[in-house]
């Protein structure tokens, strides 16, 4: 597979680092809940979790959810914390598709480095829309997935039907 260079996308992620034990840095999450909502392209805050676009998205319309507290896995939710976040994904589901109408969703998490966790030590939950046929023969020939919506304008649509949609 062949690398898409995009230099851009370092000055975003040199914004924040990796929590470390012992160094006391903030990870992506923890940051991202500090900055200026459309800044971080943050959707939507709850009580003990928050929805974010992923601003390097599997494809238009990624989501996150994530909760406030800094925590690797699933088992150390509380039970509020929990269940906002499934309502959340629920919701998430709901707006995307009368955002942009996709054709099913991927939802999950990789807890652990091991299982792909790009953010290990912050527990989320990915909701990726997906269309038939958006696996096509770009990312197979060319290794390159092109994006059909500006990430502005996803976020833009998104945040605005936020309000507009049923739990």
């Amino acid at each position: 597979m062949r690398i898409l260079w995009n230099p851009w996308r370092y000055d975003y992620i040199k914004q924040f680092s990796i929590k470390q034990d012992e160094g006391g840095k903030d990870c992506l999450f923890c940051a991202l809940q500090r900055m200026k909502e459309d800044e971080a392209l943050v959707v939507y805050k709850g009580n003990h979790a928050f929805v974010v676009l992923n601003a390097y998205p599997y494809n238009s319309g990624h989501l996150m959810i994530a909760p406030y507290a800094h925590v690797a896995d699933l088992t150390k939710l509380d039970d509020s914390t929990s269940t906002e976040m499934v309502l959340l994904i629920r919701k998430s589901v709901k707006v995307l598709r009368k955002a942009f109408n996709p054709d099913g969703f991927n939802i999950g998490a990789n807890i652990g480095r091991a299982a792909g966790a790009g953010v290990p030590d912050h527990f989320h939950v990915h909701v990726v829309p997906r269309w038939v046929g958006d696996a096509n023969f770009m990312a197979i020939i060319a290794g390159t997935k092109p994006l059909p919506i500006g990430l502005r304008e996803v976020y833009e649509t998104v945040k605005m039907l936020w309000h507009e949609v049923d739990p």
